[in-house]
């Protein structure tokens, strides 16, 4: 069974928030902060009638197809300022045939 992936997301911020609060920067790892991470289990219960995962937590009714889609949008981050200029930086050192293969 898939985990809700909303109630998941709490869950990871706020063992991350929490983490960052009691562990120094310096000791901080991220294979620590993903096996913390690993803890978290929310499963769903599968409607056979419908195929559709059912969270008990927050009410979340979704088909398998559903629930990767929220689970990609919520992992993927924001652009920030610098991945623009990153961008920019390398569509400008391209050459011209390969911009205008774009």
């Amino acid at each position: 069974m898939p985990n809700c992936p909303e109630c998941a997301a709490k869950e990871k911020r706020k063992i991350q928030e929490q983490y960052e609060e009691e562990t120094p920067e310096e000791d901080r790892g991220r294979d620590d902060l993903y096996k913390l991470f690993d803890q978290v289990e929310i499963p769903m219960k599968l409607d056979t009638a419908t195929k559709h995962f059912i969270c008990k937590r927050c009410g979340l009714y979704a088909t398998r197809e559903q629930v990767s889609d929220i689970r990609y949008k919520l992992n993927q981050r924001e652009k920030t300022r610098e991945d623009r200029q990153d961008d920019y930086l390398n569509w400008w050192q391209k050459s011209k045939k390969e911009k205008q293969e774009e």
